[in-house]
C-alpha cells in the first residue's frame, strides 16, 4: 500500500510540474526530502517520464501529425501549402532550440546530477522562477514572430532549467513573450519543444531499465504512476495554456516565491 500511494504522489508531482511554470526536478528533490522518498529508481523515472510524453502527444496530436508529414509533403511533393511550410519551419525551430540542453546535459551530466542532491539550491533557484513568472505580466506582445535566433534563445533558456529549481516551462515562455511573440504561440511552442528532451530522457533511462528490469511486483506500481502522471500532465497543459491566454503566469510566481521562502526559512533556520 505504501509502494502505491508513494507512486501516485510522485507520478501527480511529475505529470503535473512537468509542464506548470513551478519546476518538475526542484518538486521532485523537495518532495523527496519532505518525504524521504530518495531514490525513485530508474524503472520508476522511465514509467512517469512516459507517461508525460504520452500527455503531450495526445494534446497535440494534430500538430505533431502535420509536423510530421511537412517535410515529405514540401520537400518530397513540392507543396506550396501555407500551413505545411510553418509546421516544417516549426520542425527545424525545434531542432535549433534542443542543440543547447543536449549539449549541457552532455558537457555538464555530472555537475547536473550533483545539484539533484541539493535542496537548498533548488530553493534558491526557485525564486529566479517566481521572479521570471512575476515579471511576465509586464511583457508586451510586439508581433515578433518564430525565426532561428528567437527559437534558439529560446533553447538556451531551456538548457539552463535543466538546473533544479528552474522551470522548463517558465523560463521558454518568459524567454519567447520577452522577445515579443504571442503568448499562446509560444506556450504551444515551449510545449512541443519538449518533446525530444522527453523522449531523449525516456530512451535513455530505458537503456539503463535494460540493465536491471522492473520485479513483477513493482510493475502494479509503475502502471499506477504512469497514468496518474499521463492524466495530470495532460491537464497541467490545459490549465497552463488557459493561464498564459489569460495572462496571469504571476500566480505561479507568487507559488514558487512562497515555497521558496518556506523552504529556506525551515532549512536554515529550523
Amino acid at each position: 500500500m505504501e509502494h502505491l500511494l508513494k507512486a501516485v504522489i510522485l507520478g501527480l508531482i511529475q505529470g503535473l510540474t512537468e509542464f506548470l511554470p513551478v519546476s518538475s526536478s526542484g518538486h521532485l528533490v523537495i518532495f523527496g526530502d519532505i518525504l524521504h522518498f530518495k531514490q525513485t529508481g530508474i524503472s520508476f523515472e522511465v514509467f512517469v517520464h512516459f507517461g508525460t510524453l504520452l500527455s503531450v502527444l495526445l494534446f497535440f496530436r494534430k500538430e505533431i501529425i502535420q509536423m510530421l508529414y511537412a517535410p515529405y509533403a514540401v520537400w518530397i511533393q513540392k507543396s506550396n501549402d501555407t500551413q505545411l511550410n510553418e509546421y516544417l519551419r516549426w520542425d527545424l525551430y525545434i531542432i535549433v532550440a534542443s542543440i543547447p540542453a543536449a549539449f549541457v546535459g552532455l558537457l555538464f551530466k555530472d555537475t547536473l546530477e550533483a545539484a539533484f542532491k541539493n535542496v537548498l539550491l533548488v530553493y534558491s533557484m526557485l525564486l529566479i522562477t517566481a521572479g521570471l513568472m512575476i515579471a511576465a505580466q509586464f511583457l508586451k506582445f510586439r508581433k515578433k514572430e518564430f525565426n532561428y535566433s528567437r527559437t534558439f534563445l529560446m533553447g538556451i533558456a531551456q538548457s539552463i532549467a535543466i538546473i533544479p529549481g528552474i522551470s522548463r516551462s517558465g523560463s521558454t515562455i518568459f524567454t519567447g513573450m520577452s522577445l515579443g511573440m504571442k503568448p499562446e504561440k509560444v506556450a504551444k511552442f515551449s510545449f512541443l519543444m519538449s518533446l525530444p528532451a522527453i523522449f531523449g530522457a525516456v530512451l535513455l533511462q530505458t537503456r539503463d531499465l535494460l540493465k536491471m528490469p522492473p520485479s513483477s511486483s513493482e510493475m502494479t506500481g509503475l502502471i499506477v504512476g504512469t497514468i496518474v502522471a499521463f492524466v495530470s500532465g495532460y491537464m497541467a497543459i490545459l490549465w497552463l495554456l488557459d493561464v498564459v491566454k489569460k495572462g496571469k503566469l504571476q500566480w505561479f510566481g507568487y507559488y514558487c516565491l512562497a515555497v521558496a521562502l518556506f523552504g529556506l526559512s525551515w532549512k536554515l533556520l529550523g
